[in-house]
């Protein structure tokens, strides 16, 4: 019987093997099977990767006051990376842009995520929110938006009018780049 790999040999060799580590980070345990891996050990990799995901970084704290779409996205490259879907969030604001909470509205495939107005302000108004800024990613890497993200902005932005809540920006992450439509007069 051939001894077991320990943590530390087991990491080298999946590293190795893999080339790297983003790559490894979006495998699904039954990838794991052609390493030797069987489905406990897999599902354990596969957890600590999405455990690191939701890691906060330290000098995040847990209720920001935004003042910038870089605030934004830095918070978000993290949770949106590895995400092989879009999908659509809100973020909810005091009216001191202070972070009240954000709010996965919908996930989608690898290219489109369904968005209703009635779905994207319903936390909003349930929590009081003063404003909102809307995000969502682009798995492709591309930044640009689309013409459907367009046409959804406006409708959010008169939805937001009318409810009196107003939508700051809609920003759009693509790896570690995003597009910000109150930056580019879209909004």
């Amino acid at each position: 019987m051939c001894c077991q790999l320990t943590a530390v040999d087991l990491a080298k060799k999946l590293l190795t093997e893999t080339g790297k580590l983003a790559d490894l980070a979006q495998m699904v345990p039954s990838e794991f099977k052609r390493f030797g891996i069987g489905p406990a050990r897999a599902t354990s990799i596969v957890a600590a990767f999405e455990l690191t995901r939701r890691l906060k970084p330290d000098d995040r704290t847990e209720n920001p006051v935004f003042r910038t779409p870089e605030d934004v996205a830095k918070r978000f490259f993290s949770k949106f990376r590895d995400v092989k879907h879009e999908e659509f969030w809100s973020v909810l604001l005091s009216s001191s842009n202070r972070l009240v909470s954000e709010r996965r509205i919908t996930s989608g495939t690898l290219n489109t995520s369904l968005v209703h107005p009635r779905e994207c302000f319903k936390p909003a108004i349930k929590e009081s929110a003063a404003s909102v800024i809307f995000l969502h990613n682009h798995p492709s890497g591309n930044p640009e938006p689309s013409a459907e993200d367009l046409a959804v902005t406006k409708q959010l932005v008169e939805s937001g009018k009318i409810l009196g809540i107003p939508v700051h920006d809609h920003i759009i992450i693509a790896g570690n780049s995003f597009t910000s439509f109150a930056d580019r007069g879209l909004i």
